[in-house]
């Protein structure tokens, strides 16, 4: 491959650059999407323009990092990060050059990337293609590699390592052996360490968006990083769980690995529940010799792991907090695991679905049943086919939930016909046993929801409250 197809809007730009004297590029993702037959979403462009010339010759520039030479130019509804050829040196902190200058070439701007596949350009005036390192022989070969030597490159800054293990999953491209082998290089093991967690999450969060994170995360646990900023995962190696009921067929490990690739990949928080959701067998492990099947006479040992879900839900909710990941999401993933070993066998009363709505909350209803699926799909490596027991017992309980919602049945305790004032003004004084008594009218209402009425709401109130000896139960004003 010589060239590729240069956008219209990007050709516009070059006209510009050419116009004032200067020369210009597409480089990094965008080329390597376009190699690959992809269309690429985001374009940066490399230029012997200086930013301040940039500056000049664009109607509108936003001066994003023009320390480092970089600017963005808003073009044709289009924002186009665009940076100076530059050459860098030392990497004092693990990830921002000590020294950057601008009386570069383009190949010398090419040779500080961190991949051969992301250190080729493009010219915006023709689409010719620049590929000093052979980054077009690695995308087809589909390897990832280095420019230059490895070491040196990782050394430079910690988070390479991670973003070369996170587009071996989003590509499914294996890591070049001399590559891989620097990424467990003590110094380097060092150097990954010393990135902020925030810079890890925001990989880490990429990988999950991939078609099979598993992928990537085995290659973590086999250079040691899975060790480093998720412990609690990988201990779950080796942790067995097979026994005669055939429940399972991997370990902890993967089989959280495996359930999380069965996870909806747009589904960030259903995506990290599923990764997570049994980290708390390891703990929680249990095994004893019991008759099986029942009344075979024969004993077999037997595995339990009864209170992993609130183990796992507990470390996750840990894992977060230290990766930094919003109060939002830990609250949300943790809620899921928590509940995710709920099981519906087709028999419950509509009470006891009411009450489930309840516990789980109606708009958590939907990630709890694609973390089920995800759990069944890690079991085996089998997905969730229409018809299968497990989609018609689903099936069923998503029904009985639409008649519910669609009955407008109490479902909270402001969906009560009656409320603390209501109960106040009868006579019941504010305070803990108010909300003990609304607390059992919600919970008569789930049993029946023909109890949402207020006047019998009122009078179970008073009746409770005159049982406790409350203040004035029968009056019809508050004191």
């Amino acid at each position: 491959m010589k060239s590729i197809k240069i956008p219209s809007e990007l050709k516009k730009m070059n006209e510009i650059f050419e116009r004032n004297g200067f020369e210009s590029f597409l480089v990094g993702g965008a080329v390597r999407d376009e190699i690959m037959g992809k269309k690429a979403s985001d374009w940066d462009v490399t230029t012997n323009a200086r930013p301040e010339d940039v500056m000049r010759i664009f109607h509108k520039v936003i001066p994003t990092g023009i320390a480092h030479g970089t600017v963005t130019v808003h073009l044709l509804g289009h924002e186009i990060e665009v940076t100076t050829y530059r050459a860098e040196a030392g990497y004092s902190d693990g990830r921002h050059p000590d020294s950057v200058s601008f009386d570069a070439t383009l190949e010398d701007d090419l040779s500080r990337r961190d991949f051969t596949m992301n250190a080729i350009a493009a010219s915006l005036a023709d689409g010719k293609l620049v590929d000093p390192f052979g980054g077009i022989g690695d995308i087809q070969a589909k390897i990832i590699r280095t420019v230059g030597n490895a070491r040196e490159r990782f050394l430079e800054d910690g988070l390479r390592p991670i973003r070369a293990i996170r587009f071996s999953s989003q590509l499914e491209f294996p890591i070049e052996d001399e590559t891989f082998r620097a990424i467990s290089d003590s110094d380097v093991q060092e150097k990954i360490c010393s990135i902020s967690m925030e810079r890890f999450r925001d990989e880490f969060v990429k990988i999950l968006s991939s078609k099979k994170p598993s992928i990537a995360l085995k290659r973590m646990e086999d250079c040691g990083i899975l060790a480093k900023f998720m412990p609690e995962l990988s201990e779950c190696r080796g942790i067995e769980q097979t026994d005669e009921r055939g429940f399972h067929e991997f370990d902890v490990l993967d089989h959280n690995l495996f359930a999380c690739d069965g996870a909806p990949r747009e589904k960030l928080n259903v995506r990290l529940a599923a990764l997570f959701h049994d980290i708390g067998k390891k703990d929680a492990k249990r095994e004893e010799t019991k008759e099986f099947p029942k009344g075979s006479g024969e004993f077999v040992k037997i595995v339990h792991f009864h209170g992993h879900d609130k183990l796992s839900s507990e470390k996750s909710a840990e894992i977060l907090a230290r990766l930094k990941f919003p109060n939002a999401t830990i609250e949300r993933v943790s809620h899921l695991i928590r509940n995710h070993m709920t099981f519906f066998d087709g028999s419950w009363s509509d009470a006891a679905v009411r009450r489930f709505l309840v516990r789980i909350r109606p708009e958590c209803v939907d990630d709890l049943f694609d973390l089920w699926c995800a759990d069944m799909y890690g079991k085996h490596c089998v997905p969730v086919v229409p018809g299968s027991d497990a989609a018609k017992r689903m099936g069923l309980l998503r029904d009985k939930i639409r008649e519910i919602e669609e009955s407008q049945n109490a479902l909270s305790l402001k969906d009560l016909k009656v409320n603390g004032k209501d109960l106040i003004a009868a006579g019941i004084p504010a305070g803990k046993h108010l909300g003990m008594i609304l607390g059992e009218l919600f919970q008569c209402v789930l049993d029946d929801p023909a109890m949402n009425e207020k006047e019998r709401l009122m009078e179970l109130a008073r009746n409770l409250a005159e049982s406790r000896n409350l203040a004035n139960p029968d009056s019809s004003a508050s004191e």
